[in-house]
């Protein structure tokens, strides 16, 4: 059997995950994971630590450790996914958007947004702690960088899982799957080190295409 699960966003479809119920009783099967999915942005190697998230790092040490249990994915199921759809919807209502520099008066600054305010990175940090505050591993949610159409920097969180790499963004309440952002991918957090980064190779010719224009 399958069912679908739908999420809604004041009346407006914003994803459809289906989850299938095995037919008979019997032990579970883990089914490997093919990394090798468009689902799954393509990793290259190490690669620098963006400014502010060093910065991050250097006042908030607990959150940029190394992660000694690495959790490949996380199995989507209805419940996961319905946290993940109410975190993401719930931090993008209750954050304000504003900019580090009109907050903190300097460029660049990586923080939770204690004051309701926040920039991108801010409000996917926050996204961050929230769901692994509700039980996801913290390997499986990377703070990510990436490059709007008009060339703009920006910073998503990744959800890694079984149906592929997930983005949470203030920018669009859906829930997509990374290749089906209009966005070209830089760079993530590492998932065995918080404080480390890996880049990223977004090969998608139409997404390039629309960044340089």
């Amino acid at each position: 059997m399958s069912n679908t699960i739908t999420i809604t966003l004041g009346g407006t479809l914003i994803a459809a995950v289906m989850f299938t119920t095995p037919a008979a009783a019997g032990p579970a099967v883990a089914t490997p994971v093919d990394f090798g999915n468009a689902a799954f942005a393509p990793v290259t190697g190490p690669t620098s630590i963006p400014v502010g998230a060093a910065d991050f790092c250097k006042r908030d040490p607990g959150d940029c450790q190394p992660i000694a249990n690495v959790v490949a994915v996380e199995t989507l199921t209805p419940a996961t996914w319905g946290k993940l759809v109410a975190v993401n919807d719930d931090v993008n209502a209750k954050i304000v958007p504003q900019t580090d520099q009109d907050n903190y008066h300097v460029a660049e600054y990586w923080t939770y947004p204690t004051d309701g305010r926040g920039d991108c990175e801010d409000i996917a940090l926050e996204k961050r702690r929230e769901l692994i505050a509700a039980g996801w591993d913290p390997s499986a949610l990377l703070m990510t960088v990436v490059r709007e159409p008009n060339g703009d920097g920006h910073a998503v969180l990744m959800a890694r899982t079984d149906r592929g790499d997930l983005i949470l963004d203030n920018q669009d309440n859906r829930v997509l799957v990374w290749n089906k952002t209009p966005y070209e991918f830089i760079k993530r957090q590492s998932q065995a080190d918080a404080g480390k980064w890996v880049a990223l190779n977004d090969n998608r010719t139409t997404v390039v295409a629309t960044a340089n224009n």
